[in-house]
């Protein structure tokens, strides 16, 4: 039987291996328009029609393909590389913050020191380069998607945008398992003796805290960046001027791309790296007494689930491309969805057969809750990953019937934009509460039924199942803003109606496959964060000799049960801080374009001599989204960090427990709303103009648009990024354990024993 190193780093490299593959295959798309000469015009520019018809030669459309690809990488580069080199200022001064903090509270045992921040400092080093090669493979794949869209049929542009969110996916993977398995094996040669391994996962929980401290800033100032553009777009462009989205006379086009790229892409994958390896973190600081019995292959079960996983995505990933490739527009959504069943399916017989394989046949862990010690088997740790992943299919089903115009909720949203924006607002919001319901009653079972198996470590394992199927996941959420891309390229290129026609068709179906993997997201964001939460629990035990939280956690403690409250009102203020960001920089952004259309009325001309000053609006996004992006991740980062040193243990607990449970509804609640809305909007798009929502340019339409602009914060800033704050509040409390109960015993400074 291989060992699990074997089975580990062959999954990492063959996922690397597969990214590169599948990056070669889109390569091979020339950066040449694809359609034959006269085909052009600029129909697809509202009341345009194919009488103004723009007769263009090949040459001279590639030539504008290849400008506004170049416009949209610069932009997407230059505001990374300043994103980036603030996190490098943050990730320098926070290595040397918890090599200080740590080896302080281990009585100066600087060993555990150094492997926390080096830790720290691989796994923020991971998230920025999943961040950016996610953003890069988009660009260069978002142009490719375009030219093959001028093809006849399905294929060729569905598989093009597939696979620049397969590169994406299985990098991340590959890297993300690489390095932590990797570093972990350095680890053992500094602990080989498996009583120490505790010592071991403890120190390498810093990789998940350095992922998700990035993914943090990624996400926030990626989302500001690409909402506040998009919202300023869509305000002046569609509402006020009545000109189509992404259209080359709007100033602010050229940032609206940009920003899918940098937000739903960099900051996406940031996001995912990070769920990935606070949970796998999560699991081996609970489950580390495993490998006293089982060894080193057992006590790695959480990673080779992970591996698994890459094998199973990649066999499945045929079945889009070519078992059952996109043929006909209808096709598209189901392909996507397939990947996401498909893979669940699998995953269950393949996670049996790796815990028959590694786990030993009976092992033995301590309770969470009380002094005793529960005996646990293969087969129950394999139904605890199972059940995250039915669980995690589940929500994400739920979601879609939320967020698709195929089903009823969606539609309603749009019938109620017939008397204006405000019923469409009252609508969205509703949804978006009602939306809570089922996923919760879902979360609430998985919880209950994998604790009931193994404890916490059965948490953590349901945490790890959620997130099994993470390349397939991943590749689905950057196919969304590729074709959202090629979209925009195809409008700015003024290309035939045509291929905005299906570039519109793949990207509606991405909203909803992204819609999917945002509640896979949120949901795995919750039981990762109550899983680092029991791990939390189960350090502070160690570390006391079993004299605190020996009977878990008393919610009615006065000091627990305040700051749980205060828990509960970090993600509103988290939201409100980002929200308003959005607000203030899509006012600068309305009032930039509305001067350029004010001083250069030659702009709105159907084929204006002058272009706008696209540089101004993303200098406008790239500013804003880098001053305010600091106060929500400080807020974040530091309420925990000075809450258990000042405050102890038991306020800590309460302050996670809280914002868990107020994070994963707020944020389901947001994404779901903004996901309505926004896809209200395209179903009344697609109605003729003689129906009852009279399709684009009506008054209807416009009240759709009011909705989308409010939806896009909450779906693509707010929503997502309280998947962060859940988990970077809990991964940080568990680095600093140790640290906290130095203090006057998990008193704090304030000694509230």
């Amino acid at each position: 039987m291989a060992s699990a190193t074997a089975v580990i780093i062959s999954a990492g490299v063959l996922a690397l291996l597969w990214a590169l593959l599948q990056f070669l295959t889109i390569a091979r798309v020339p950066l040449r328009s694809a359609a034959p000469e006269h085909e052009y015009n600029n129909s697809a520019r509202e009341g345009g029609g194919d009488s103004a018809s723009l007769v263009n030669d090949a040459d001279t459309t590639t030539r504008r393909l290849i400008e506004i690809y170049l416009a949209i990488y610069d932009g997407a580069e230059s505001f990374l590389r300043a994103e980036y080199r603030i996190c490098a200022m943050f990730v320098a001064v926070f290595t040397i913050i918890i090599f200080c903090l740590v080896s302080w509270g281990t009585d100066w045992d600087t060993t555990r020191g150094g492997l926390s921040a080096l830790s720290f400092l691989l796994g923020a080093a991971t998230s920025i380069v999943s961040g950016y090669v996610g953003m890069k493979v988009a660009v260069y794949s978002n142009v490719r998607t375009t030219i093959s869209a001028q093809k006849p049929g399905w294929k060729e542009c569905f598989n093009v945008a597939f696979r620049a969110g397969a590169v994406t996916g299985f990098a991340l993977c590959g890297f993300g398992i690489l390095i932590l398995y990797i570093t972990m094996l350095i680890y053992r040669e500094v602990y080989p003796d498996p009583q120490d391994w505790v010592y071991l996962t403890e120190a390498i929980t810093g990789y998940g805290l350095g992922g998700s401290s990035v993914a943090m800033f990624g996400r926030v100032g990626g989302g500001i960046y690409t909402k506040a553009a998009d919202v300023g777009a869509d305000l002046v462009g569609k509402v006020v001027h009545g000109i189509p989205e992404d259209d080359p006379r709007n100033p602010a086009t050229i940032a609206d791309n940009v920003g899918d790229n940098v937000g739903d892409v960099a900051g996406m994958g940031s996001d995912l790296f990070g769920s990935f390896a606070e949970s796998t973190c999560a699991a081996l600081v609970i489950g580390s007494s495993v490998g006293i019995i089982g060894g080193w292959d057992a006590m790695v079960f959480p990673i080779i689930v992970s591996a698994v996983g890459i094998v199973v995505c990649l066999l499945c990933s045929f079945l889009a491309t070519h078992i059952h490739p996109v043929r006909e527009e209808y096709q598209v959504e189901k392909a996507l969805k397939n990947q996401l069943i498909s893979t669940t399916i699998l995953m269950v017989p393949a996670v049996y057969l790796a815990a028959i394989a590694f786990l030993p046949e009976e092992f033995v862990l301590k309770s969470t809750v009380g002094p005793g010690f529960d005996t646990l088997h293969p087969y129950e740790a394999w139904l605890s990953v199972s059940i995250g992943a039915v669980g995690g299919l589940i929500i994400g089903l739920v979601t879609e019937y939320y967020t698709s115009h195929t089903y009823l909720p969606v539609r309603e949203v749009a019938e109620a934009c017939k008397t204006g924006a405000a019923t469409n607002m009252i609508y969205g919001i509703a949804l978006g509460y009602k939306s809570v319901v089922i996923p919760v009653i879902v979360l609430a079972f998985v919880i209950w039924g994998s604790f009931s198996l193994g404890d916490m470590y059965g948490v953590s394992l349901a945490a790890i199942g959620f997130l099994s199927n993470l390349a397939t996941s991943l590749t689905i959420d950057v196919y969304g803003p590729v074709c959202d891309n090629a979209g925009g390229i195809a409008e700015m290129a003024e290309l035939a109606s045509s291929v905005r026609d299906k570039t519109d068709a793949l990207d509606a179906a991405g909203n909803t496959t992204a819609a999917i993997g945002k509640g896979f997201a949120i949901g795995s964001a919750a039981l990762v964060s109550l899983a680092l939460f029991g791990a939390f629990v189960t350090r502070i035990r160690f570390a006391s000799n079993d004299t605190l939280f020996t009977n878990g956690v008393n919610i009615l403690e006065p000091v627990a049960f305040a700051f749980l409250v205060v828990g509960g009102m970090i993600p509103y203020a988290f939201a409100a801080m980002t929200m308003k960001s959005v607000g203030k920089a899509a006012m600068e952004m309305v009032c930039e374009v509305q001067r350029q259309f004010d001083e250069n009325p030659g702009l709105l001309d159907e084929h204006p001599v002058e272009r706008p000053d696209y540089d101004a609006c993303i200098a406008i996004s790239t500013k804003a989204s880098l001053r305010e992006m600091i106060p929500p991740g400080a807020m974040v980062l530091l309420t925990p960090l000075f809450t258990g040193l000042f405050f102890g243990v038991n306020a800590i607990a309460g302050l996670l427990v809280g914002s868990l449970v107020s994070s994963v509804q707020l944020a389901i609640s947001m994404s779901n709303s903004g996901g309505a809305w926004d896809n209200a909007k395209k179903y009344i798009e697609k109605m003729p103009r003689d129906s009852d929502l009279g399709g684009k340019g009506s008054s209807i339409h416009k009240a759709a648009v009011v909705g989308d602009t409010v939806g896009d914060p909450f779906k693509d800033t707010s929503g997502p990024a309280l998947n962060i704050v859940m988990k970077l509040m809990a991964v940080l409390s568990l680095v600093f354990a140790d640290t906290f109960f130095s203090i006057n015993n998990g008193g704090g400074i304030f000694k509230l024993n």
